[in-house]
């Protein structure tokens, strides 16, 4: 997708602008115009909703199912939105989505947590425009637990095989997530949002660092205990994410073409050198994730984590990835079992090595692990906010 800007103003939450621009050039350009960016299609779409009732909501769903050629005569937003989530770009490969997130298929449910909460989230909630559209919608600061179980099934179901297929469960929470994020927009704007301090709320440059925190993010934290990709690993994982991308309505001016963490960082550097350093709500969100990502983990069958080692675990890791500035600016305490780190990614690199040289070793994994996301998947139970959102 390639989205329009509007002509709102150079927003206040940017910092060291002219030190990125001199750096990134024509990358930090486009960073700014589209922090004044939402998703037209997805927005237009709520409010149809809002128009429609009832029945616009009942057409949005059948359409999401089963195709926009199962709606006999849709409202022209409902059409418009269908037409480009089903539309394959000339670069998807359809051979990919039906194998799904092959890379991710490999990392184990622990590290997935542990990568998504301390890595990937702690980063999300690191950027102050986040976090306080975050509190002020939803609660999220009290409904952690909720968040983290919805968000993972999100992510499972979109890197399963085939779930971006058009009506796949992937398929139709990305569109669900894409909708509500047009949806706490138009709430956001109603209710006074800053535009000119933060920008528009959900803007791209905000979904662009949501889809790093599905990418460069969680694998550079992995890779600093000993799970390590290789290039054509790396090359697989982003282009498959561009498929999560495009029906995410992200532009593609911040992702097309990327194949390898050395890319992606340099966009992870570009965005989190121009933000603000993580602010009270920030620490807050951070808090809250550990305290419910350490239930998580200690509530696990046979888990012989306690709620406090869990808890450890999670500051030891986010402080070894994140850094002393950025955990202490979270509220990060220091950990003893820092000191069991080495050994971790000792372990963890003898699992790569024994992945790449025993024949077959890589696709048991990937089947033991497909199974157990598929059952962590069954376990959430109820609507999620996503899916409630347009039903």
């Amino acid at each position: 997708m390639t989205t329009t800007p509007s002509s709102a103003p150079f927003p206040g939450r940017l910092v060291n602008f002219e030190a990125a621009k001199a750096e990134h050039g024509e990358r930090a350009e486009h960073m700014v115009r589209m922090l004044a960016v939402g998703d037209p299609l997805a927005d237009a779409v709520i409010a149809e909703l809002d128009s429609l009732g009832k029945d616009g909501r009942r057409l949005l769903n059948q359409g999401l199912a089963d195709g926009l050629d199962s709606l006999g005569d849709p409202p022209p937003a409902i059409a418009a939105l269908l037409r480009r989530l089903e539309t394959l770009p000339d670069w998807a490969d359809p051979d990919a989505l039906a194998a799904g997130d092959r890379v991710a298929h490999l990392v184990p449910p622990l590290w997935n947590t542990l990568a998504f909460s301390a890595g990937s989230l702690s980063h999300t909630y690191s950027s102050p425009s986040i976090a306080r559209l975050l509190v002020q919608t939803g609660k999220l600061d009290t409904m952690a637990a909720r968040r983290l179980a919805e968000t993972g099934l999100w992510k499972i179901s979109a890197i399963l095989p085939g779930g971006l297929h058009r009506g796949a469960a992937g398929y139709l929470q990305t569109a669900q997530v894409r909708l509500l994020h047009a949806r706490v927009r138009a709430t956001a704007l109603k209710h006074g949002w800053e535009t000119e301090r933060w920008g528009l709320p959900i803007n791209q440059v905000d979904v662009a660092r949501t889809w790093l925190d599905f990418t460069v993010v969680p694998y550079s934290f992995l890779a600093a205990v000993g799970f390590v990709l290789t290039d054509e690993e790396q090359r697989s994982l982003y282009e498959y994410w561009w498929h999560v991308a495009h029906l995410l309505g992200l532009d593609e001016g911040f992702f097309l073409g990327m194949r390898s963490h050395a890319e992606a960082s340099a966009l992870a550097d570009l965005l989190d050198s121009t933000i603000e350093a993580p602010d009270h709500n920030s620490r807050v969100l951070n808090k809250a994730l550990y305290d419910a990502t350490a239930d998580f983990l200690a509530d696990a069958p046979r888990s012989t984590f306690t709620k406090e080692s869990a808890r450890d675990l999670l500051h030891a890791v986010a402080r070894h990835f994140h850094g002393d500035a950025i955990a202490d600016a979270l509220g990060v305490p220091h950990s003893g079992a820092a000191a069991a780190l080495p050994a971790l990614a000792a372990g963890h690199a003898q699992a790569r090595r024994y992945q790449s040289l025993v024949p077959g070793a890589a696709e048991l994994e990937r089947a033991a692990n497909i199974q157990a996301y598929t059952a962590i998947a069954a376990s959430v139970q109820g609507a999620t906010a996503y899916q409630s959102n347009i039903v």
